[in-house]
């Protein structure tokens, strides 16, 4: 029995050197995630990429050869494969330059810290010259951006969350918008070994602990927190965090002192609440309207957070969807108003619920990984604009106070990612994909993304592959040994990597003459004789690669996020421009920017304007995490088949709404709107507010072969938005939509992207 680190868990593994015979979770991890059971019944899955192939109009014709997407594919032999894709890098380098290249390469691909597939494309890209990169995260974008102007450093929030211990010791109340999913605490970016949720939000419970749930769905928190669910209008959050801040401000709850000592722009944000700027008081029951909750528990949950400890918690989710710079900033503003930002168990929390650090405690270092070299090229993109960057080359586009320019693309390099899973408006981003030249792409599988390829590149999983692994702020440091040999002709990248270096000259810059087992050593020699100038010794890399673990030393167990702020904010100032928390931020307000001012304040979701659209599509449409998988990672796993309905992505819609359009549990539906179309599977349930249905993104993109905008297995970003949050951030808005429902009686189309595609 063997260990393995994954991004949703660590597991224990035998093996007969083909194929995985047994999978069970770790004994060490408390919150076992039942995920892992996708990895054994998808190494062996008909959409694995077994050898090399070329889009078959490229090959015949070259670069920039329609039919991208709806082609068939040519298997060929490795050589073939190198020559052509060597050729190709060195002709748009030779005439182009770096700046035509896109690298960018979102994605999860890899738990294994030195086959991490991003560092692996972007050190090989560096070394030929650079790349167009992408900046910030489709999950938190809007965080990214607008947290250093009014908090000042977002690596407080990343690693330095206040601890599940300390809440489950002190907090009295905690408030949740977007609520404490389980399912998300489950995941963690490069691996999560001890999932640390359930147990403590139980333990807080035992010891009278509350937990307002504020969120259309009900199981967006767990059954062991005992959640009191509130489910309001879905974008309503800033209205109600505004009456809250309301009522705190009339009722003189506000702690002032602490508002006049760590924060700034108190006196110009509370005289908007007042209505002195617009002439509208931002009471309860102005709220109560917008967000269809009873104003007298606006009131009433204002008093409560004033009187206990209390946490107030904003999920990621708040931020993917137009404005969401304005419930985060309210979060944080609220807290402040609550004066206890820096108390244990108090304060203010982002992602808890969201991944699978927050709630833990930093460690002293990360875990080694592979250096990514220097990118010679500065053009860049916020991530979610792929699709504006690749229709509109030489287009203008503005950014957190900076104007820039989208460069011209010739080649598109995706190692380790599925944009065709996380972009909105995939009709659009199939248009999009059109227009380079040529489409490289790395994957086990045959997902969307590699078949809108002209070069495939078989990957091999991390079971087949040496590495180690930990994820941000988990401890436990894993040596992940291959586990089995490589599904058909697949590869590592890097070996892929070195051997397209050679063709091109930067053997040397890329490899330094190591191999796999070599690196492996070398990082682990270096991040070991960093530890041990820390006074931390750790065993040698044999010991180490012969263990199932070693622990990385964690320095404050009892971390509180911002308490060095609050004990002494001149020493501990924090890196904004006036040392403090910035309810208002001249900063932002020196950019004008109409849809993000210089403070929070309320501006209704386009969603929600009246009109035709709003009349014809009259749901509103949750495009959450999934339960079943990670991401779109192993969707045709085991585990993530059987939550399917008639081999389509489930959606969840109140009993009500079904009841009026004629859908029963168990059938299935097309789910529309006018930016796309999506068969699915209907599951009829209680756990979703009145007006509102929920289907999970990660469903593989299966498209209608006469229609991109309609998808035949349920993937959500058919129908979501391709619009930025705000100038500010340009942070991806794919968590909300309008759409209408209606039920499907006759045959339906096969679902396809659950094996190859034709060759």
């Amino acid at each position: 029995m063997t260990t393995h680190l994954t991004h949703w868990g660590a597991f224990e593994a035998e093996t007969d050197g083909t194929a995985l015979t047994a999978v069970r979770p770790w004994r060490g991890d408390a919150e076992p995630n039942p995920i892992i059971d996708n990895v054994a019944s998808a190494q062996h899955h008909a959409a694995r990429v077994d050898r090399p192939h070329i889009r078959r109009g490229w090959l015949e014709n070259g670069p920039g050869a329609p039919g991208r997407g709806e082609d068939t594919f040519v298997p060929v032999s490795w050589e073939t494969a190198l020559d052509a894709l060597a050729g190709e890098l060195r002709r748009v380098y030779d005439t182009h330059g770096g700046k035509a290249v896109y690298g960018g390469s979102y994605g999860w691909g890899s738990a294994g810290r030195f086959h991490h597939a991003q560092s692996q494309v972007h050190r090989f890209l560096n070394a030929l010259g650079g790349y167009v990169r992408s900046v910030n995260s489709y999950s938190f974008t809007v965080s990214q951006v607008l947290l250093p102007h009014i908090l000042g450093n977002l690596n407080n929030l990343l690693v330095r969350h206040t601890v599940w211990g300390v809440i489950t010791d002190n907090t009295e109340l905690i408030v949740a918008f977007g609520g404490l999913s389980s399912k998300n605490s489950r995941t963690n970016p490069g691996g999560h070994a001890r999932h640390e949720m359930r147990v403590p939000l139980a333990r807080a419970r035992e010891r009278g602990c509350r937990v307002v749930s504020v969120s259309p769905l009900r199981d967006d928190t767990p059954d062991e927190a005992g959640a009191q669910w509130v489910a309001p209008r879905p974008g309503s959050d800033a209205a109600i965090m505004l009456a809250l801040a309301y009522v705190l401000d009339a009722e003189k709850l506000a702690d002032v002192d602490f508002l006049e000592r760590y924060t700034v722009g108190y006196e110009r944000f509370i005289a908007y609440v007042r209505g002195e700027v617009d002439g509208v008081a931002k009471t309860p029951q102005w709220a109560a309207e917008l967000a269809e909750v009873p104003a007298e528990w606006i009131g009433d949950l204002a008093r409560d957070m004033a009187s206990h400890r209390t946490l107030l918690a904003v999920s990621w989710s708040l931020q993917r969807a137009e404005h969401g710079e304005q419930p985060l900033w309210l979060g944080v503003v609220l807290a402040a108003m609550l004066g206890q930002i820096g108390l244990p168990g108090g304060g203010f929390g982002h992602g808890y619920g969201s991944a699978g650090s927050a709630g833990k405690p930093r460690t002293l270092t990360s875990a080694p990984s592979l250096s990514q070299g220097v990118n010679g090229v500065e053009e860049f993109i916020p991530v979610a604009r792929i699709s504006d960057m690749l229709l509109n080359p030489g287009g203008q586009f503005a950014y957190d106070g900076g104007r820039y320019t989208y460069p011209d693309i010739k080649l598109v390099y995706w190692c380790g990612g599925n944009p065709f899973h996380h972009h909105q408006d995939l009709s659009r981003l199939h248009r999009a994909f059109q227009r380079p030249d040529t489409v490289v792409v790395h994957d086990p599988f045959w997902t969307s993304t590699a078949r809108h390829a002209d070069i495939v590149i078989p990957s091999t999983m991390t079971i087949e592959r040496d590495d180690f692994g930990s994820g941000l702020s988990d401890p436990v440091f894993m040596p992940m040994p291959a586990l089995t040999r490589p599904h058909g002709e697949a590869r590592d990248d890097y070996d892929t990597f070195s051997a397209l270096a050679e063709r091109l000259g930067i053997a040397k810059a890329f490899t330094e003459g190591r191999d796999t087992r070599q690196w492996l050593r070398h990082l682990y020699g270096e991040w070991r004789d960093r530890l041990a100038g820390m006074g931390h010794p750790m065993p040698s890399f044999d010991d180490f690669w012969g263990s199932e673990y070693v622990e990385i030393p964690v320095p404050e167990p009892d971390q509180v996020l911002l308490s060095e702020f609050r004990d002494d904010p001149e020493a501990a100032a924090l890196p904004t421009p006036s040392g403090r928390i910035e309810i208002f931020s001249s900063t932002i307000d020196s950019f004008g920017y109409d849809d993000c001012p210089g403070h929070p304040v309320w501006m209704e979701p386009a969603e929600w304007l009246a009109g035709p659209r709003a009349e014809r599509f009259g749901l509103h449409l949750i495009a959450n995490q999934p339960k079943h998988r990670l991401h779109s990672q192993l969707d045709i796993g085991a585990h993530s088949q059987a939550a399917k309905i008639a081999g389509r992505e489930p959606l969840r819609i109140h009993p009500d709404d079904a009841a009026k359009r004629g859908l029963v549990d168990g059938g299935v539906a097309r789910v529309f709107n006018d930016r796309g179309a999506a068969l699915v599977g209907v599951r009829v349930s209680t756990d979703v507010r009145p007006g509102v249905v929920q289907l999970s993104t990660g469903a593989w993109y299966d498209p209608d072969p006469s229609d991109a905008g309609f998808c035949r297995h349920g993937n959500v970003n058919v129908l979501t938005p391709d619009a930025p949050s705000s100038t500010l951030s340009q942070g991806c808005t794919g968590q909300h939509a309008l759409v209408e429902i209606e039920p499907v009686d006759s045959d339906v189309p096969e679902v396809t992207v659950t094996r190859a595609p034709a060759v």
